[in-house]
């Protein structure tokens, strides 16, 4: 692979935390990342996503509390860059609106990716079809990607 950097979705960092939804070539990637020494950015939001995933986890039982706690921990040490300030939220603005939105939360990720010219990762299928549906080239889903060799 031959980025410098790459934006990541929380959909993607989830699946590395938590063994319940663990995807073999999520883990694959984000380690030739890491191998590679391929930066990870993401919007402020990232934190609050991920930690309020955990959260619900373990308040729904669906992890223990020893769980949750080693699941943060491994989230503590994902080397993830935030991209903040005005420009990602007027961007993601931007963005809801040309790609027709209700809201800007997924649009935060984008812009980032946009401003950092680097591509978009995401777990999330519908998001990538809504994009892409508009001509979006930015935006990756990692299933596409399973088969091929590079990882």
């Amino acid at each position: 692979m031959n980025f410098e950097r790459v934006c990541v979705d929380a959909s993607l960092a989830v699946t590395w935390l938590l063994r319940i939804q663990q995807d073999e070539y999520a883990d694959a990637l984000r380690r030739q990342w890491l191998a590679d020494g391929v930066e990870m950015i993401g919007p402020p939001m990232f934190h609050a996503e991920v930690t309020s995933v955990l959260r619900e986890e373990v308040f729904f039982k669906r992890l223990s509390q020893e769980e949750g706690e080693e699941a943060f921990s491994l989230y503590s040490s994902i080397p993830i860059r935030i991209v903040d300030g005005i420009m990602v939220y007027r961007l993601a603005w931007e963005l809801a609106k040309e790609f027709n939105l209700p809201v800007c939360y997924d649009m935060q990720y984008l812009a980032v990716a946009e401003l950092e010219d680097c591509d978009f990762w995401t777990l999330d299928r519908k998001l990538v079809k809504a994009l892409r549906l508009k001509g979006n080239k930015r935006v990756k889903w990692v299933g596409e990607h399973k088969d091929k060799k590079s990882v």
